[in-house]
């Protein structure tokens, strides 16, 4: 989302005997990233027919998804239901969720096989890449954007993809495994969403998306002389590049296509962004009441939210003494002072979520909430954030079209992937994928009402 160059498509180091051929690569390709928002579109634009019946479908009611991840997780006493099945008894935190039980599936007993590392795996929330901290790792596509890659032509925006103190960590990563920067200013957002240009500047961002065009067909035509002049490697890396490029191509040709048409109107103003990172509940229910505005208008249908506690110094809350930073807190050894604090830390995120949750819920879409159009998936990369376990990791999805009200229990020593989560979402949405990541099937006990 943001307008700077994005990670995505950083060149590869490249061995060649012409440095200006480098050098012109990536000139064309910043010239063709400083246009607003693409890093967040999809990377493909291929969508097969949809029978009617399909949110796919032309004129369909549409679906969505809004992935959250807080990267420190909860505290697993305080989150985690005693009992399973419809008649779990809630735990403190699920309490704080009382008035929506019915809305909301918890999930025990759940990780990413083989993603482990400790932090680093927040950036396989959403990928299930395996072994995310070691040397070697190649982050593979997240679900928003496999999502994006069906259904991104129907909206304005693709996807988008947001943070709060994020330190440029992303949910959001390409099918060519590299990160979509995320955006973390709520203010530029909602410019992005709905502010109109005058048609002076409409016309100047069309002749910007095409001299990006332009750039992007000349670096093409270079790129095969290149890839004749380097060795195999360098190929492998010329290879991942280009196909970034393309890519990119193919969000210029949307974006162009959605430049003319007007931007909804809506009768809220524009967030103020907190001057601080200390206040990082404000900055996230800035992010939820946007993620809102985006569905309500149908700005876009996928959209993702890095909770970067990590990256969160000590947290402003009124009426409660915080004296150590997000992370010290979730390193907290058992000491009766520090689990105080978290306490509050955590039980302020749950009632954000079931303020999210309200907010869903009070907006009507035809015999429908627009919670029960969307799917929302929130949990950690963290199963136990103070000994840095990836495993049990806390999840729980709200809304989408699912029976929920209840509590689905796996082994806790031998974890249900959490990729049959993401299978039975992406069928949700219309999308008839019957496999993604390390999946081995639909997510059990989770049927669609």
């Amino acid at each position: 989302m943001k307008t700077s160059r994005p990670a995505s498509v950083r060149a590869p180091f490249v061995s060649t005997r012409d440095p200006l051929s480098r050098r012109r690569f990536l000139r064309g390709i910043g010239v063709a990233m400083s246009l607003p928002f693409l890093e967040s579109m999809l990377p493909g634009f291929a969508r097969a027919a949809a029978p009617s019946s399909s949110p796919l479908a032309p004129g369909a009611t549409p679906r969505r998804m809004f992935g959250i991840c807080n990267n420190l997780g909860l505290l697993p006493d305080q989150f985690f239901p005693t009992g399973a099945g419809r008649d779990y008894q809630a735990s403190p935190y699920l309490n704080l969720l009382r008035d929506h039980r019915e809305d909301f599936t918890v999930l025990s007993g759940v990780s990413h096989p083989n993603v482990d590392g400790g932090h680093p795996a927040d950036i396989s929330f959403l990928t299930a890449a395996p072994h995310p901290g070691s040397s070697s790792f190649k982050n593979t596509i997240s679900l928003d954007q496999h999502i994006a890659e069906h259904i991104g032509p129907m909206t304005r925006f693709p996807s988008l993809t947001l943070a709060v103190n994020t330190a440029s960590r992303s949910l959001s990563w390409t099918g060519s495994g590299v990160a979509i920067p995320p955006e973390e200013s709520a203010a530029a957002v909602f410019r992005q969403l709905f502010l109109q240009g005058s048609p002076e500047q409409i016309e100047a961002q069309i002749r910007k998306l095409d001299t990006g065009r332009s750039i992007l067909d000349v670096i093409a035509g270079q790129s095969r002389d290149l890839q004749r002049s380097v060795g195999a490697r360098d190929r492998d890396r010329l290879d991942q590049y280009f196909t970034s490029v393309r890519d990119l191509e193919n969000r210029l040709q949307a974006s162009r296509g959605w430049e003319r048409r007007p931007k909804p109107v809506v009768a809220v103003e524009a967030p103020v962004d907190p001057s601080s990172p200390a206040f990082y509940m404000a900055k996230v229910k800035n992010m939820y009441d946007l993620a809102k505005l985006a569905f309500e208008t149908d700005s876009t249908r996928s959209i993702t939210l890095m909770l970067n506690s990590v990256g969160t110094p000590v947290v402003a809350v009124r009426g409660a003494n915080i004296t150590e930073d997000y992370h010290n807190l979730s390193h907290h050894g058992k000491s009766e002072d520090k689990l105080k604090q978290l306490k509050i830390l955590d039980e302020w995120q749950m009632k954000l979520l079931a303020g999210l949750f309200s907010d869903l819920k009070s907006v009507r879409e035809e015999e429908e909430s627009l919670l029960d159009r969307t799917m929302v998936l929130y949990g950690s990369n963290l199963g136990d954030a103070n000994a840095h376990s990836t495993t049990n990791m806390p999840t729980l999805l709200a809304g989408g079209g699912f029976k929920h009200g209840q509590h689905l229990v796996h082994d806790k020593q031998q974890n249900y992937p959490l990729p049959n989560l993401f299978v039975s979402m992406l069928q949700r949405m219309g999308i008839e994928d019957d496999k993604f990541a390390s999946s081995t099937g639909t997510m059990r006990g989770l049927e669609m009402s």
